[in-house]
């Protein structure tokens, strides 16, 4: 029930825009998401692999961009943004496509 409340306001700051939420933020709503499709049985053992290692590459060039020095560039929030777009629209037709386990 908290987990769901949680997740619920998490999604809600993402939904009011991109900017709202950090990318922290979104990353964590999404890793919630993934889990609770496997517990559902939304998602396969096969797409919340992918979907785990599509996040993985999203954290990694994050780690990457701040390490080069000074946080974030604008630039470099944006694609992070888009590619966590991208990984949310993944989520969601994986959680959707009736293949269940």
């Amino acid at each position: 029930m908290v987990k769901g409340l949680i997740l619920a306001g998490v999604m809600a700051v993402s939904a009011a825009g991109v900017g709202a939420a950090t990318v922290d933020q979104r990353e964590r709503a999404q890793q919630l998401r993934i889990r609770e499709g496997v517990r559902s049985g939304q998602l396969t053992r096969a797409e919340a692999a992918r979907l785990e290692a599509e996040q993985a590459a999203i954290r990694a060039e994050e780690w990457r961009y701040r390490r080069s020095g000074g946080g974030l560039s604008p630039r470099e929030r944006a694609d992070l943004q888009r590619d966590l777009s991208r990984a949310s629209r993944d989520v969601a037709r994986q959680k959707h496509d009736g293949q269940h386990r």
